[in-house]
């Protein structure tokens, strides 16, 4: 069957545990995959090379541009399509179906993706439904970017949104969410992405209307409510009870707990200045 013209990237550092699911996922069904790595430790490099993929090599300076923009600057695109996908998620066979029926004569220039998560190794089918636009055409545009030199570590794009030229569509099958690391990773990533938050919080309300305006509705929603007490309840309360969360037992009450405490130390960072 012919590939599919899509470069797929994979940004990773330190990701063994989880590329050899993402590998397989990916059935030898598009044209490229590459993987940007951050100087891994572990066997992530071995790992990428035994499936074929080409493997470069990110350094950050702490300054625009972060992973997935330098590398949208930097590679040598010979797909019409560029896929981000991280190393915890899985290519489903009915999203290969539905790319190669849409693809070849598609107006959009991005897809919107939607998927399904797993946590504490069980499948969670309620719930809040995390989606992103992580599909688009080489060279309609970039990922936002912020001043934020000196307080990040970030060195990849995590919740900044691409920003493209051009309208955007809906890809209707979803893609897996699957991590293999532990609840102890989990909770040190949010960590840092809620110092981001709090940053980027603080970053909107000394700019104009004008970067106002480039927020997504979602974007504007959450930024007026990250510094209103009881957010993180407000959150438990959508996700457990609205969307049916408590019908994934354990996991589903452990995920929608995390994430409140999650929205509460945003607003306890912005409070505290840190």
């Amino acid at each position: 069957m012919k590939k599919l013209p899509v470069t797929v990237v994979i940004p990773v550092r330190n990701e063994e545990l989880n590329l050899p699911a993402c590998f397989e996922s990916l059935c030898d069904s598009f044209e490229k995959v590459l993987v940007v790595d951050s100087h891994s430790t572990d066997r992530t490099c071995e790992t990428a090379g035994q499936a074929g993929a080409e493997v470069l090599q990110f350094d950050w300076d702490g300054t625009y541009p972060k992973k997935r923009n330098w590398t949208l600057e930097q590679f040598d695109f010979q797909t019409e399509w560029v896929l981000f996908l991280d190393a915890d998620e899985r290519i489903t066979p009915a999203f290969l179906d539905e790319l190669r029926r849409i693809l070849p004569d598609t107006p959009h220039a991005g897809f919107r993706v939607s998927y399904n998560n797993w946590f504490m190794d069980r499948r969670l089918r309620h719930g809040d439904v995390f989606t992103k636009l992580p599909l688009f055409r080489v060279g309609a545009g970039a990922y936002e970017a912020f001043p934020e030199n000196g307080w990040s570590r970030l060195d990849m794009e995590v919740h900044e949104h691409p920003v493209l030229q051009g309208t955007v569509g809906n890809i209707h099958a979803r893609l897996e969410h699957h991590d293999f690391r532990s609840m102890e990773h989990y909770l040190k990533k949010h960590e840092e992405y809620a110092g981001w938050e709090a940053n980027r919080f603080r970053w909107l309300k000394s700019t104009g209307q004008e970067e106002w305006e480039r927020l997504t509705a979602r974007q504007r929603l959450k930024y007026r409510m990250l510094n209103k007490p009881g957010l993180g309840l407000i959150y438990f309360a959508a996700a457990y009870f609205l969307k049916l969360g408590f019908l994934d037992g354990r996991a589903g009450f452990e995920l929608a707990r995390a994430k409140c405490r999650y929205f509460n130390r945003i607003r306890s960072l912005i409070r505290s200045g840190r």
